[in-house]
């Protein structure tokens, strides 16, 4: 008979509290708004499993103060906002959800790609001003065009089908390759400079770490074939932010897309962005001076690619799967 445990869900909303209870009704639940912070974690110092999302920042300082903790459970793909190094130490397992948004987070992508490429957010823009004109909106075909996908993982290989139903050229460039699905596919596998000088759009969809940290940068972004297109729907800080706002003010990048924002985490421990609503406002307050978001060639959405109901039940349901698994004896996406 598996034993009760304790476990601190952090970063939940309301719907999310039944979902869970329904799936773990023998285990003793905690339920927390916030992020996991070292301002709050004494409320779970006995527990003995945790489940963050990216905002909640588990530290060494945090760790110190859970000394009976035996399982983060990260609901995110990504997990550089936990010190694995330490949980390792402590002998802390670390799981997270490999695989959840592939189709959710290429759709969004494609969004964020037509509205530049189509002028949809400039034309939205115009008819809000009641300027229904159509001079400077004139876009362009995705039909024949290149587009570079940077990492062509789980998520970047669904870019690549859905790339190819619009008739494009695709290039990818992954540390990884895999020959026979480049052949099934109807891609080429290239080095990342080719993915630079010959892609009329680049999209990034690669992990956050020490070797992608600024990936596009000030040295190659004038690499990029002029006038292309920038989608980044992976994390912040694998695009130097400065480099991109010089590309654009230089005519290199005609279009920038963005879900992530470089340093976005300090604006969203603030607004709570994705969770609070009524908050909004604050954020649009915060991000009107930031220099790349005011620029009408750039298109930004809050961290929102993964953000379907459909995608938010995968990820519950992998999370609670991870953590049953650990439970009992088990193991199951487990990153360290």
């Amino acid at each position: 008979m598996v034993k009760t445990v304790r476990i601190a869900f952090f970063e939940i909303k309301e719907w999310e509290k039944d979902y869970l209870q329904e799936k773990m009704k023998k285990h003793d639940l905690k339920f927390i708004k916030e992020p996991l912070n070292i301002e709050n974690v004494d409320k779970i110092q006995k527990y003995d499993v945790i489940s963050v999302f990216i905002y909640s920042k588990i530290t060494k300082e945090v760790l110190d103060l859970c000394p009976n903790l035996k399982l983060i459970a990260t609901r995110s793909t990504g997990f550089d906002h936990i010190d694995v190094i330490d949980c390792n130490k402590r002998e802390i397992t670390v799981s997270n959800v490999p695989y959840y948004g592939e189709n959710t987070i290429a759709e969004h992508t494609f969004g964020l790609i037509l509205s530049l490429t189509r002028n949809i957010h400039k034309s939205y823009l115009r008819t809000l001003r009641n300027d229904f004109s159509i001079k400077g909106l004139k876009g362009f075909d995705l039909k024949g065009k290149t587009i570079g996908v940077v990492g062509a993982g789980h998520i970047g290989l669904h870019v690549i089908r859905v790339a190819k139903a619009f008739g494009m050229k695709v290039l990818a460039y992954d540390i990884k390759q895999d020959s026979f699905l480049a052949e099934v596919l109807g891609f080429e596998y290239v080095p990342f400079k080719d993915i630079l000088e010959k892609s009329d759009i680049i999209t990034l969809h690669v992990p956050y770490n020490k070797s992608t940290h600024h990936l596009i940068n000030k040295e190659n972004v004038r690499m990029i074939k002029k006038g292309a297109i920038l989608i980044n729907t992976a994390r912040g800080g694998v695009v130097d932010t400065e480099a991109i706002i010089e590309a654009i003010d230089e005519k290199i990048l005609s279009g920038v897309g963005l879900d992530v924002l470089e340093g976005e985490e300090l604006l969203l421990e603030e607004t709570r962005l994705v969770y609070d609503p009524e908050n909004l406002e604050n954020l649009a307050n915060l991000v009107k001076d930031q220099i790349l978001l005011s620029k009408d060639n750039v298109v930004f959405t809050p961290h929102i690619a993964f953000y379907s109901q459909e995608a938010l039940e995968r990820i519950l349901d992998t999370t609670t799967e991870n953590i049953l698994a650990f439970i009992s004896g088990g193991s199951q996406n487990i990153v360290n």
